[in-house]
């Protein structure tokens, strides 16, 4: 018998995830209240712009995540994203300048889908650091970010 004990493990670490599998419904909706909370952060079908959500197609899929930290008035530069982004602000607030579609001003829980090839700057414009998960929806060979001239939200 002891040749199944090495295949016990992985199977106990697989029953949690069953059970998550049985509480959720498609539509990500929890259906029972015994387990805790779920909130849904954000559903949408197109970026804070308004375009439409499209992902690369060209190479092979990658999702990357990464916690950025911008310090009381410190600003990213011009820059856009070449991929889709979802992002989620931790701790303090961020201004995002998308040049011609208007300024935007994210705080602590608020969740965005990033403009996608459009050029925009953000700053931290709270008083403690700012922290923003970002997750970016992209393929290999296809940058999630690319850094623009100062001028270039008069392009757009």
């Amino acid at each position: 018998m002891a040749w199944k004990q090495p295949y016990i493990w992985p199977l106990a670490a697989l029953l949690p995830l069953l059970g998550v599998a049985v509480f959720f419904s498609d539509t990500g909706q929890r259906q029972d209240a015994s387990h805790g909370a779920v909130v849904n952060l954000l559903s949408t079908d197109e970026t804070v712009i308004g375009q439409p959500i499209v992902y690369p197609a060209q190479g092979k899929p990658k999702v990357t995540s990464v916690i950025v930290t911008m310090q009381p008035g410190e600003e990213t530069g011009w820059h856009r994203h070449d991929v889709p982004m979802f992002g989620y602000i931790l701790e303090g607030e961020v201004t995002v300048d998308y040049g011609a579609k208007g300024t935007r001003v994210y705080r602590q829980g608020d969740a965005v889908i990033e403009a996608v090839d459009w050029p925009h700057s953000g700053r931290n414009t709270g008083g403690i650091p700012a922290r923003i998960l970002a997750v970016f929806m992209g393929a290999e060979g296809v940058p999630n970010t690319q850094m623009l001239p100062a001028h270039a939200a008069s392009a757009e």
